[in-house]
């Protein structure tokens, strides 16, 4: 891979990193990154000179996570080169409360719409999506999965009433 960014330390950079490796008190993530860009400073007294590739074999990271040390580096300084990216997209923000659920079982529940023996999973999919119940649209995957923590079972002929218990005879 091709050496994109290349730059100089100041003194003081030089410094400060150092201090991050010599110290051994922070994060291995922050030393390696203090070691990439010692090892990627192209001034005359840096420590530097050697390709990606051979700076990839000592510290056992790909070129790749290399030029990307030195892009965030060249892009924003150490301080910002140090952080971690902030995720845009957080996984876990919850995209179906409890009103939705209530309304999804109440609708699974409701008698299935003519021709139909049941209702399906797609089937309650389309509905919720025809009825505007959910604007930004659903998949038949995560109704099933809500179906599945309800504990509500589609393939009962009237799921408004539970299974009977069958208990085997002796």
């Amino acid at each position: 891979m091709a050496t994109k960014y290349k730059f100089f330390l100041t003194t003081d950079e030089r410094d400060e990193l150092d201090s991050l490796v010599k110290k051994g008190k922070n994060a291995a993530r922050v030393i390696l990154l203090a070691l990439v860009l010692l090892f990627c400073d192209m001034s005359p007294e840096g420590r530097g000179k050697k390709t990606n590739a051979v700076i990839s074999r000592e510290l056992n990271i790909s070129e790749r996570t290399i030029e990307s040390f030195k892009k965030r580096f060249v892009e924003g300084g150490i301080a910002y080169a140090l952080q971690r990216k902030q995720k845009t997209f957080n996984p876990k923000t919850i995209k179906f409360d409890g009103a939705f659920e209530a309304k999804l079982i109440a609708l699974a529940c409701s008698p299935s719409p003519d021709g139909r023996v049941r209702w399906t999973v797609r089937l309650l999919t389309d509905k919720i999506i025809e009825f505007g119940i959910n604007p930004d649209g659903i998949s038949h995957m995560s109704v099933q999965r809500i179906l599945k923590k309800m504990k509500l079972d589609l393939t009962v002929r009237n799921i408004t009433k539970s299974p009977p218990n069958i208990t085997p005879s002796s």
